[in-house]
This record gives C-alpha cells, structure tokens and sequence, in this order.
C-alpha cells in the first residue's frame, strides 16, 4: 500500500472557552474551536477577509493544558489530523458528520498580559508525556506571525 498523510497545521485564535469532559472511563477531552482567517484582494481590488472555523478535541494530557492555560482568544499554534466521525441521530434518524482535527502538538502564543496572568506560551505535544514547558516557544512562527485585535473575527 502506498505511503499516505494526515497532517493539519493551523494558527489561530480559539473562538470560545473550551468544553472540558470526561468518558465514562475517565479520559479528559477538551472540545473548542479554533479561526485561521485568509487575506486575498476581491475583484475590485479591495482586501477580504475569510474566516475558517475549525473544530478541534483533544485528549488526556493534552486536554489537561488546554482546560488550563487556554481561553476564548487566546493565540496557538496546533499540530494533529483529521477525522470525520458518523453516528445516528436519535430524533431524525438521520446519519449525521463532524469533521475535527485530533490535536498531537499545541504551543501557546499567548502573552501573560494578553491573558490575565495566565502562562508566558509553551508548547505540549502528546508524544513527551515527561513535562510541560512554560518558556516562551523560541520557534520563528511566534515572532514573526503578528496578530492584531482586528484580525480576531469575534
């Protein structure tokens, strides 16, 4: 079989504070959107904005982070990969979709002062289960993407 990807990388602002729950066998899932927005020139030569909201879960460890450190606005960079799951639904019958990204890797952009004391930014990725790091992420993405409070589409 040939070799496939399944990788999504988004930057964005989170579109409400996250849901938090737990399966009935205990794991932590943290549930929240997430906006990109695309700038492009329309036909008469003005900039568009388009936003994109994306539905993002997480679990576990990952989840514990986010129920912590973020909140609606905040700034992060995430690492996962899609997934459409199906069910029925109870009253309709009908078959319904929700397309999410799985979160593996999340950094917060996020300054202190931009959220009320709240962590510095790190980075978590589910794969280093050892520790959480609380510095400020050293990757050129977080310096060099500038988000302004115009670019947030709430």
């Amino acid at each position: 079989m040939a070799k496939s990807v399944n990788k999504v990388i988004l930057l964005g602002n989170v579109g409400k504070d996250p849901e938090i729950r737990s399966t009935a066998g205990g794991t932590m899932v943290a549930s929240f959107s997430l906006a990109t927005t695309d700038r492009a020139k329309d036909q008469s030569g003005n900039w568009t904005d388009r936003t994109e909201w994306h539905n993002l879960v997480a679990f576990q460890r990952t989840a514990e982070i986010i129920r912590d450190y973020v909140k609606k606005g905040s700034k992060l960079y995430v690492e996962g990969k899609i997934q459409t799951r199906s069910w029925d639904d109870k009253e309709s019958g009908q078959k319904k979709y929700r397309t999410e990204i799985l979160v593996n890797d999340i950094s917060l952009l996020s300054g202190r002062s931009e959220e009320g004391g709240q962590s510095a930014g790190g980075s978590y990725s589910r794969s280093n289960t050892a520790s959480f790091d609380q510095r400020a992420p050293s990757d050129d993405y977080a310096q060099t993407t500038e988000i302004t409070d115009d670019d947030i589409p709430f």
